[in-house]
Order: C-alpha cells, then structure tokens, then sequence
C-alpha cells in the first residue's frame, strides 16, 4: 500500500496541556511585549498574559464553571480572547468558540449541542447572545469590556485533566456533510500540532505577526494564537480584516511573515491601495483554509516581492497536516506532510493510489481529532475504523511528496475560508412559507473565492426580495445567497439526492 509521510522526522510530542506549552513559552522572556489590541495599541506582556489567564481561572473555578464545565466565547480578536480561551483551558474546562457574526438562530443552536454553561460575549453581541440564550441551559452572559468581576484568586497550577481524553477545545466544523457539527480536540490534539507546525513554520522569535485570522476558527486559533506565541512572535489582534488597517500595520511594525487566505492574496495581487504603504518587509505570505490556484499564487509574490506558499488542513485535524517551507514551496502545491503523520490517496472503491494518481485523501497523525460532539454516526464516516480520517477532498502526491488539492468530494462551499453547508442553507429555506423546494451550490467569486447561490421552487406570489430579507435574519452574512434563482423543479436522483452537478453546469453555460 503506497504511503505518505514526512520527509521531516518525527518529533517528541509534548506531555503538557495547551496552556502549560505556552506558559513555558511566555516564561522565558516574561517582560516582552506578546499581544497588542490593534484599535487601541493596548499592549499585553507575557507576564501580564499568565496572571490574566491564571485570575480568570480561579473566578471560573470559583464560581462553578471550572473543571467539566463548558464555556462559550463569542468575540472578535482581541487579547481577551486569549485570556479568555486559555483560563478555560487553566481551570480543566472546555470552550467552544462562535463565530461572532452569528445570528440569533445560530448561537442557540451551538448553546444547546454544546451544552455550554456560560457565554463571553463583547457588549456590542449583547442582544444576539441573549436572544439564542434563551431555552437553553447557558443562563450566564459574561460581557468582556466588564469581566474583571469575573477575575478571582490566581490558580497556581493547571488543574490536571487526562490529556488524550479531556475535550479542550470544540469549534464547530460542517465536516464533510451536514449541519455545524462541534469537533473534540484534546489538549494532545493541539500541543501535538503545534509541535508539528514549529518542526516546519519558520517563526522567528520576537518578530511581530497580525493576527487577523479569526480566533473562533482553528487557523487562527492554533496556528495564529498559539503556535506563533508559543514560538516567540508577538501578535497585533485585528477585531476584523481592514485592507488599509493591515497595510497599515505591515508597514509600521515592519511585518516579515503574513498568515492569510485566499481572498487576501487576490487584495495583496490587485489591489491599488497596496502601493501606496511600504510592505517591503514581507518576505513570505502563507496562504491556507482554502485552495490558491498557481496564477493568484504568481501575481502576489510578484507584487509584493514575498514568496508565497500553501498550507492545508481543517478543523478535524487541529488544523495542520501539510505546509510548505521556503525551500521547497510549489506554485499551486499546498506542502509537504508534517512530522508525526501519515497519508493515503484512495479511489472511490478503497484502494490506495500511486504518485500523480487523484482520489481522496485519507491522514492519521496525533493532530486527528477526538470525534465529533454528541454525533457518532458522523464521527464513523469521517474516521473509519482503521482510524484513517476521510477528508472529503480530492487530492494527489507529486514525486517530491509535493500534495496538489484537486477538487472537493464534499459539498461544502469554502467562502473567504469559512465552511458553508449546503444543506444547512437549504434546511432553513425550506422552513420559509411559500418555498417549496430548494437546493444551494457554490460558485466562483474573485473576492471571496466561492460564495452561496440558492436554487428555489416557489408558490405562487412569494417574492425572491422577501427571501433575501428572512436569510438575513436566520443566517450569517457569508452562509447568505449572493444569488437566488427561480427554478421549475430542483434536479434530483431516483433516490431522491439533489444533482447539484447539474445546477454548476446550468451556471457555467451562461
């Protein structure tokens, strides 16, 4: 059976939970600035960061919310999510992060399917927080601005949790079908991917990093948050991705590396404001969460002068399970493996395929997920029973052990990163009076990458505009149709499955 591994070799996985990894990074230089608030120029020491972090541990514990409990954070960047995320962590508790621009709608559903106690929220979330609060067993709102009431007497040591079988962190991912589902990561999960990412991301130690990855999602929050500060890099924490706020940035704090995604590097490609910041500094700019075609990958570097590359992963997985280095990085290629795991390509029928031979990739590696939430129907048709994670991507090796991603075998709309779930755009259609049928695909956008089109079988009299108006209230701006198209009859099999082949072609011949 022909196998993929690292042309790096393995590395020691630390016994340590998340917290205590970065603790011992934070303690070697405990009077260096780690964490800047973008908007306000805050600025956060390492030292500054552990007493936080310990504080708000010790009132969680002190209040009932410490070891067993769940917690839910819903926020934009900013140095209190790392207070925040890691005294979760400190007090043996478990946090699962919202997506702040979430409706109503959407907040309760993660509230309930997660069973979270408490939710952190900024003052401006205040309304959406508490309208999903309601029916479910999260009857604390914490605003952040006021959390100081919510700082207790330090815990001085992490309260011991078994670190291959607590559930640290559970972001919310669609997987490869199906609603939002919440991903099991252990402390193992995440210490091991940063351990895995060190052993191939060059970070140099006290250079400064902006961090407008989004910290509820697992790029941002372990590849940004805490491989980087656990590294040594200091982070500028941007609420919300502004084009001339982050040129801004690059140029005063003379940025070397930028972690981004796809919709950025067509910014950074195109977009005249670029010329009028010096971004001479940047010397690589990364780009992962989804695929960046070879053409985009060239018309960035050569505009700004950085060499560009690729990583690749998903929530599942921590995220990381490939990144190319600035040796070897491939126009079009997302990496080589990372230490510690292992890869397959296998055709529809199971069978392991050679180099230059397309089908799905298939990884297992100490970064693979728990399973998911409360879901183990789903977790038995992503991870199989050899423990191989399927990945729902189509994908091939090179000669080199190069990995070149190909197409989704998966239905989920990548947009600007974000996973959208056809299914669950279509779920909440369906439930619009009049809206007899519907079926979701995505499509190609220059900005975002692929945005949502929606498909509908109306009843007589029910308008698309009034459509628009009830998805804006049910569904996150980028979960929204850019498009909505009237249709006879949405195409589907004998079995009943929607052919959304047929609606892409349907698109693609205009």
């Amino acid at each position: 059976m022909t196998h993929y591994t690292s042309p790096l070799p393995d590395v020691a996985i630390r016994d340590l939970t998340i917290t205590q990894a970065l603790f011992d990074a934070l303690e070697t230089a405990p009077d260096r600035v780690v964490l800047i608030d973008g908007p306000t120029r805050r600025e956060w020491t390492g030292a500054q960061l552990i007493a936080a972090v310990k504080s708000l541990a010790g009132g969680l514990t002190e209040r009932g919310y410490g070891a067993g409990h769940r917690v839910a954070l819903m926020s934009p960047n900013s140095p209190e999510f790392a207070v925040i995320f890691h005294g979760v962590g400190w007090a043996g508790g478990t946090l699962t992060t919202l997506n702040p621009t979430y409706t109503a709608a959407e907040v309760k559903h993660q509230l309930m399917d997660s069973g979270a106690d408490v939710l952190f929220t900024i003052a401006a979330f205040e309304a959406t927080a508490r309208e999903g609060m309601v029916g479910t067993a999260c009857q604390e709102l914490v605003i952040i601005e006021d959390m100081a009431g919510w700082m207790g007497v330090p815990l001085a040591t992490q309260v011991p949790v078994d670190l291959d079988k607590h559930v640290f962190a559970l972001p919310y991912s669609s997987g490869t079908t199906g609603l939002p589902k919440g991903v099991m990561l252990s402390h193992r999960n995440l210490v091991a991917n940063v351990d895995q990412g060190l052993a191939v991301i060059k970070i140099l130690p006290d250079e400064t990093m902006v961090a407008f990855l989004p910290f509820f999602h697992i790029y941002g929050m372990n590849v940004m948050l805490n491989t980087h500060l656990i590294a040594g890099a200091r982070l500028v924490c941007m609420p919300r991705f502004d084009l001339p706020a982050f040129l801004g940035f690059v140029q005063e704090y003379r940025v070397r590396m930028v972690m981004a995604v796809p919709p950025i590097a067509n910014a950074m490609a195109k977009h005249p404001m670029v010329d009028q910041f010096d971004v001479t500094s940047l010397k690589v700019f990364v780009s992962a969460a989804a695929p960046l075609g070879a053409e985009l990958s060239n018309a960035c570097a050569a505009r700004i002068g950085a060499m560009t590359m690729q990583g690749y992963g998903m929530t599942e997985m921590s995220p990381i399970s490939h990144f190319s280095n600035e040796e070897h990085s491939v126009p079009g290629g997302v990496g080589f493996t990372v230490p510690n795991t292992v890869c397959k390509i296998i055709d529809p029928e199971g069978r392991a395929l050679g180099v230059g031979e397309e089908g799905e990739l298939c990884i297992k590696g100490p970064q693979v997920m728990m399973g998911y939430l409360n879901n183990p129907e789903a977790t038995a048709r992503t991870i199989d029973a050899e423990g191989w994670l399927h990945t729902g991507d189509i994908a091939c090796f090179d000669a080199q052990g190069q990995l070149f991603i190909r197409d989704r075998l998966k239905e989920l709309i990548k947009v600007k990163g974000f996973q959208v779930a056809p299914a669950e755009v279509e779920a909440v259609l369906q439930t619009y009076k009049g809206v007899l049928d519907a079926a979701v695909i995505g499509v190609q956008d220059d900005e975002a990458g692929e945005v949502p089109m929606a498909f509908v079988v109306l009843s007589e009299g029910v308008q698309v505009a009034d459509i628009a108006s009830f998805l804006a209230r049910e569904l996150s701006h980028y979960k929204q149709p850019k498009q909505i198209e009237v249709i006879d009859a949405i195409p589907k099999s004998a079995s009943g499955k929607i052919l959304r082949r047929l609606l892409k072609d349907r698109v693609t011949a205009r």
